[in-house]
């Protein structure tokens, strides 16, 4: 499991109950599940990256802001998923004031 951009100590805590497996930034060998944080549009970008480091059958978890302190949309994550060959399956309050979507690569591709 790799974590990216997302610096939210309760979130980390969570999942170090369930695994000691956790890495900040890119993993050495293809991931199960990586917890992106976008705060602005253009961190999207990092999608067709992070990619790359997800196994054919793993998900990307992008999580950002909801409500009034919004920065981003869940269709501009949709859409940015889209445009690297990734679709969204799931999407997830994650808190009271962070959404989550989960993105995977299409199984027609895997």
């Amino acid at each position: 499991m790799a974590i990216v951009d997302l610096d939210d100590p309760a979130f980390e805590r969570l999942l170090r109950e369930r695994t000691s497996s956790i890495v900040h930034g890119r993993p050495r060998t293809p991931s199960d599940l990586v917890f992106m944080g976008a705060r602005e549009l253009r961190d999207l970008k990092r999608l067709n990256e992070v990619k790359k480091w997800i196994e054919p059958n793993g998900a990307i978890w992008v999580v950002f802001l909801k409500g009034k302190q919004a920065t981003i949309r869940d269709i501009e994550v949709m859409a940015a998923a889209k445009a690297v060959g990734l679709i969204d399956n799931k999407v997830v309050a994650l808190s009271s004031t962070h959404t989550s979507i989960r993105l995977v690569i299409p199984i027609a591709l895997r």
